[in-house]
C-alpha cells in the first residue's frame, strides 16, 4: 500500500500563499520554482480543437449530429480536448459567477481562510498546496465545493456558503447553485454526444450521470514576477469524468500533444471540455485523458471555472459492453469514484499515470482484503 502523500516538514507549516504579498516579490520562496524539464516553454503553438455546436446536436438534427459526434470521436481519440459553443447558458450568470470569484479572491487571506481546506479533503480554500507538499507548489488559490444532482441535495452549494463563510455570503451560493446546476445540464448533453460518438447509444452514459456528485472549483492566477521559473498548475490528467472550462481573457491553459506543449486560447462564448481519468476508464480507454497545465505571467491575474462532472458515488464505474470485446479487452478495474477521489487526496499527486497508479493501488487493496 502506498503511504500518505503528506510530504510537509517543520518549516513548510510557516510557508503561507498570501497573493497580496507575493505577487509583488521579485524572488519567489524555492517552493515554487519548478525543475528546468517542467519550467514553462517561452513560446508554444496553439491546439486546433473543434468547435462543437451543442445545440445543434441537441436539437435532433441529424447532420449536425454527425458532424458534432466524427469532430468529438477524433479529439477524444488523440487528446480529449474540445470546445463546445451554443451550450445554452446565459451570458448573465456567467458573468455573475466570474464577478463573485473575483470578490471571494480580492478578500483578505484571513477571511478566506475562513473556507480553509482540511488535509485530505477536496472541499474549501487552498492558498497553493502549501501544507501539503513541500515542492513543485502551484502558483494559485483554489475554492472548491460539492454539488449533487440529486433530488434531496438541491441546495447543496448555497448551504455551503451559508454554513462556512456565514449570511453575507448567501448571494455567492445562489450564483453557484445556480451556475452548478446549469454546468450539470451542459455535462448530460454532452455525455449523449460522447455515448453516441463512441457507438454506446445517446442514452447510455446521460443515464450514468443523472443524479450526479460533482465538484465545482473557482481558480485564481495571481500575477509572479518570475513567469518562466514556476506554473499556476503543474502537469496533470483530471482523475474526474468531464471538466468544462470557462477561461477569463487572460490565457494560460496548454495542453500535452505529440510531445510538445500547446495553448487554447480563451473564448468567452466557449466552453473547453475535456475527458478525465473516470470517462477514460467508462470508454475502456478509447477516449483519453490529456496532461495539462496552467501557466502565469506577471501582469495580470488569471481567473477560471472548473466544473468537474463525477458519477453519483454509489456508481460502479464499468464500460458498456458494446465497448469491451476481443479486440478491445478490459483495460481497469470497476472502482467507485470515492475510491479514486481518496487516493488522489491522500496517496498520489495526480499527473498522467493517475489511472494506471490507481488500479494497481486498488488491486493490491482488494487481494489484501480478500
Amino acid at each position: 500500500m502506498p503511504s500518505p502523500i503528506d510530504e510537509r516538514k517543520d518549516e513548510q507549516q510557516s510557508l503561507v500563499f498570501d497573493a497580496s504579498v507575493l505577487r509583488y516579490q521579485s524572488n519567489i520562496p524555492i517552493q515554487f520554482i519548478w525543475p528546468d524539464d517542467e519550467k514553462p516553454c517561452p513560446k508554444v503553438h496553439e491546439l486546433l480543437v473543434p468547435l462543437i455546436d451543442l445545440g445543434g446536436f441537441l436539437s435532433g438534427d441529424p447532420i449536425a449530429s454527425l458532424k458534432a459526434s466524427r469532430l468529438v470521436d477524433e479529439a477524444c481519440r488523440k487528446h480529449g480536448f474540445f470546445l463546445v459553443v451554443n451550450h445554452g447558458i446565459d451570458a448573465q450568470l456567467l458573468a455573475e459567477a466570474h464577478q463573485y470569484m473575483e470578490l471571494f479572491f480580492d478578500l483578505p487571506l484571513s477571511e478566506k481562510q475562513r473556507a480553509q481546506r482540511k488535509l485530505g479533503d477536496h472541499c474549501g480554500y487552498a492558498s497553493s498546496f502549501t501544507g501539503r507538499f513541500s515542492s513543485k507548489l502551484p502558483w494559485k488559490e483554489t475554492l472548491s465545493f460539492s454539488y449533487s444532482d440529486h433530488v434531496h441535495s438541491s441546495n447543496i452549494v448555497e448551504e455551503y456558503f451559508l454554513n462556512i463563510m456565514g449570511e453575507g455570503f448567501s448571494e455567492f451560493g445562489r450564483v453557484y447553485q445556480e451556475y452548478c446546476k446549469a454546468m450539470s445540464g451542459v455535462s448530460l448533453g454532452i455525455m449523449e454526444l460522447l455515448g453516441m460518438s463512441l457507438g454506446a447509444g445517446r442514452g447510455n452514459f446521460r443515464e450514468f450521470f443523472q443524479g450526479n456528485d460533482s465538484i465545482m472549483r473557482l481558480n485564481y492566477y495571481p500575477p509572479c514576477q518570475k513567469p518562466d521559473l514556476t506554473l499556476g498548475t503543474g502537469p496533470h490528467c483530471d482523475p474526474t469524468s468531464l471538466t468544462i472550462l470557462h477561461q477569463d481573457q487572460v490565457g494560460g491553459l496548454q495542453v500535452f500533444v505529440d510531445g510538445q506543449w500547446h495553448s487554447i486560447s480563451p473564448n468567452s462564448e466557449a466552453f473547453v471540455v475535456n475527458i478525465g481519468d473516470t470517462f477514460m476508464a467508462l470508454s475502456n480507454g478509447r477516449y483519453k485523458s490529456c496532461l495539462h497545465r496552467a501557466v502565469v505571467n506577471s501582469k495580470r491575474p488569471r481567473k477560471s471555472l472548473a466544473f468537474f462532472l463525477c458519477p453519483s458515488t454509489d456508481k460502479v464505474v464499468t464500460p458498456p459492453k458494446g465497448l469491451v470485446d476481443m479486440e478491445h479487452p478490459r483495460i481497469y478495474p470497476d472502482f467507485k469514484w470515492p475510491s479514486l477521489l481518496e487516493f488522489t487526496q491522500k496517496y498520489y499527486r495526480a499527473d498522467m499515470k493517475t489511472l494506471d497508479a490507481f488500479s494497481k493501488w486498488l488491486q493490491q487493496k482488494t487481494t489484501e482484503e480478500a
